[in-house]
This record gives structure tokens, sequence and C-alpha cells, in this order.
């Protein structure tokens, strides 16, 4: 299976930056899509940024123009750069990641990691 480590969250201020990375490890077949979501108290989670292998890119219409995600495939790495952090942007996030397991590439399943708290302070 795929196990996804995420790095990088923390307490900003508003305005801040911050870089997340997740890292997959494990066994599969083929990685494909990767991306993160976000899940503030009291809400549903939702699609932050994804990237396909590919490189193509997919924004939540608030993180457009502040967050970029990119990857580097052979290392099976992703990142997420936010800039202009706003308390809204305060929550657990969580890397993802599509994948084809070996012995059923014709399937995909998807691994999510445990999540990192980003908070940002007004």
């Amino acid at each position: 299976q795929v196990r996804l480590a995420e790095s990088g969250g923390g307490w900003v201020q508003g305005g801040g930056s911050l870089r997340l990375s997740c890292a997959a490890s494990g066994s599969f077949f083929s990685l494909d899509s990767m991306g993160w979501y976000r899940q503030a108290p009291g809400k549903q989670r939702e699609l932050v940024a994804t990237i396909a292998s590919s490189g193509s890119t997919n924004y939540a219409d608030s993180t457009k123009g502040r967050f970029t995600i990119s990857r580097d495939s052979a290392k099976n790495t992703v990142w997420l750069q936010m800039g202009s952090l706003q308390p809204e942007d305060t929550a657990v996030y969580y890397c993802t990641a599509r994948f084809a397991p070996f012995g059923f590439s014709t399937a995909r399943r998807d691994a999510w990691g445990q999540g990192t708290q980003v908070t940002v302070s007004s």
C-alpha cells in the first residue's frame, strides 16, 4: 500500500507563508494524482489543490493566486506553497494520492496522510 507523510504545518500570522510537504512511500504500481485537502473544525473536508502526473493542476477558487502545488514524481513528493495566508485558511491539511496497486494495476485507490495543522492568526 501507500503511506503519506506530511510536514510543514504550524502557526503563522495573517499574510504569512508556509510550505507543506508530503512524501509517499510503500508499494504501488504507479502513483497518479497527488494533492491537498483541508478540514476546519465543524466543516466538511474540501479540496485545496491537486496535481496530476502530467503536471496539470487544479485549485480551489479560494486559493487561486495564493497557493502553488508542485511535485517531483521521481521522488513521489508533493509540496504546497501557501502565501498570503488568512485566518480562514486555518485547518488540518491532508495529503492525498491516487495510485494503482501492484497486481491490480487497472484499479485506482486513494491514500490519505494523517494531516498537519495550519493555524493562521489575525
